[in-house]
């Protein structure tokens, strides 16, 4: 009897993953959402620049608070906030200035923080 329930568990879970994880997902409209986006991505600062035309952006949506996992050693962005249900985060103050868009099939990103900069524009 238990293996029967763990064999249903995990069918449940595989179908929730499968079905929560579609490329035609827009992250605006989900409140955990995982995407991978390829395409040209970058990083500058006083000490270092790396780039690669065919990176990849890794991102992982928890609530409002979104969180970009770069390719090529780039650091990390995260723990970024949007409103509910907007896919546009635009921010221009004293800690950083930052314009990120992201939908079910693209990503751009030009966030400059503490003399660095990341870009990314990539597809999904």
């Amino acid at each position: 009897m238990k293996s029967i329930l763990k064999i249903f568990g995990i069918l449940c879970l595989s179908i929730f993953v499968f079905t929560a994880c579609s490329d035609d997902d827009d992250p605006a409209d989900s409140d955990f959402f995982i995407g991978r986006y390829n395409g040209e991505v970058s990083y500058s600062n006083a000490d270092e620049s790396k780039s690669n035309d065919n990176g990849h952006v890794q991102v992982v949506k928890v609530g409002d608070k979104y969180n970009f996992l770069f390719s090529d050693s780039i650091p990390d962005i995260t723990g970024v906030e949007f409103e509910k249900n907007e896919n546009t985060a635009v921010m221009i103050g004293s800690s950083g200035t930052h314009y990120i868009r992201i939908n079910a099939s693209k990503l751009t990103i030009l966030y400059l923080k503490d003399g660095a900069t990341w870009r990314a524009n990539a597809d999904r």
